[in-house]
């Protein structure tokens, strides 16, 4: 089974790359971040057409999840439960049948936490974080296999950043970020990446401006963290690096993982 996690950058701008993809990649489950649209307003009639199941956790002009799935769902619950007055979009959740029982994946957007010197959006970056740790553990008691993926905004270590001199003042690189992300993958998750190569040249972002893109100046911040029994049934993880050459890419790649999973 192959589920993907991808900052699509806005779904309506990105639709004709989506579909080209989603044939040309085939995969199974794939979790969006950063649709930038409403539920109503999803382009679903083009995804719908070609197998897939969608549901979505939007909101008007930024933000934004879903979850696209060739597999019935069986459960969908929207919004990371622990703070009733967060309005952001952020966090969707799907669970479906297999031939190994119960698998569950999240799509995250995680808060990009800039500027730090702007304390209530690095708090929100941080507490959101915490509100995911816990979320987490309760998850992990159920035993399933689990997948939680999407666009962190989180570079884990330094060669994770093409310079990582340049980050050393943003959200995504300091150390209370990274000290998060290392406690959530504590609770005993495997970084699905990191799992198959040590390389410091894998990147999932190159920002649109300073031709980033044609010098290779990327870092990587979409992660898939697979919970005990996800990791036992995991064979493979891939960067489809080569959507970011598209005509009107978003600033993000697919990253892909293969299960040992099969639809029930």
């Amino acid at each position: 089974m192959k589920i993907v996690t991808w900052n699509i950058n806005g779904v309506r701008a990105r639709i004709g790359n989506l579909t080209h993809w989603l044939t040309e990649s085939a995969p199974d489950i794939v979790c969006l971040q950063e649709i930038k649209s409403v539920d109503e307003q999803f382009p679903r009639a083009e995804v719908e057409a070609l197998g897939y199941n969608v549901e979505t956790h939007g909101q008007k002009g930024f933000n934004g999840v879903a979850l696209l799935s060739k597999l019935r769902f069986d459960e969908v619950i929207k919004g990371l439960p622990g703070d009733d007055e967060d309005e952001q979009a952020r966090f969707i959740e799907g669970v479906f049948s297999t031939d190994r029982g119960a698998l569950r994946v999240a799509s995250l957007y995680l808060p990009n936490g800039n500027p730090i010197d702007d304390q209530k959006k690095f708090s929100y970056k941080l507490s959101w974080m915490a509100r995911l740790e816990r979320w987490a553990q309760e998850r992990l008691r159920l035993e399933e296999a689990l997948v939680l993926a999407g666009d962190y905004n989180v570079i884990p270590e330094a060669a994770d950043a093409r310079f990582p001199e340049n980050w050393l003042r943003d959200a995504l690189f300091q150390p209370q970020t990274r000290q998060a992300f290392r406690r959530l993958k504590n609770l005993g998750f495997t970084e699905a990446v990191r799992a198959v190569t040590d390389s410091s040249d894998v990147y999932t972002f190159w920002d649109y401006q300073a031709g980033a893109w044609q010098k290779n100046n990327g870092i990587r911040i979409d992660h898939l963290l697979l919970s005990p029994e996800a990791a036992n049934r995991f064979s493979s993880a891939s960067v489809e690096k080569h959507v970011r050459a598209w005509e009107k890419p978003s600033d993000h790649v697919p990253v892909a993982i293969e299960l040992a999973l099969q639809p029930a």
